[in-house]
């Protein structure tokens, strides 16, 4: 299964606050682990929001708001894509995680959409849509 590990911001990551050579180090050394046990399929923190947009929908109409946004802690400053055997493994692997900031913080993990969670409504039509967006992509990637 695939999951989308979190990062949650604070107010120093919105701030802009940068991290130190040690933590650095420190997140780079779980990358590792992370890389050579075939866990990590992606990974990237996240400017603050006030570098960023959201668009919001109401029917046809298309909105756009600018950064920054709050609370802090609802936003995301960075995010991990596992591929593990289960929640329980993915939590394992969260609790390993050097503290991402120099204060409390919080990561959430969500399990990924998988085809088969979509039931009848993927018809083989928009199955074999998605098999080939997937192969494209992953010929980008060589």
């Amino acid at each position: 299964m695939r999951c989308m590990v979190i990062v949650k911001a604070t107010q120093n990551s919105e701030a802009g606050v940068m991290p130190s050579e040690a933590l650095l180090t420190a997140m780079g050394k779980y990358n590792e682990e992370l890389l050579q046990a075939g866990v990590l399929l992606a990974g990237e923190g996240l400017h603050p929001s006030a570098k960023g947009a959201r668009v919001r929908f109401s029917g046809p109409t298309r909105s756009v708001s600018h950064g920054p946004f709050s609370p802090a802690e609802q936003l995301v400053a960075g995010f991990w894509l596992f591929q593990v055997d289960s929640l329980e493994q993915a939590i394992d692997w969260v609790k390993r995680c050097p503290n991402p900031f120099e204060e409390e913080c919080e990561i959430e993990i969500r399990p990924v959409f998988e085809a088969e969670d979509f039931g009848a409504e993927l018809t083989p039509e928009l199955r074999e849509q998605e098999d080939r967006m997937r192969a494209a992509l992953e010929a980008r990637k060589q």
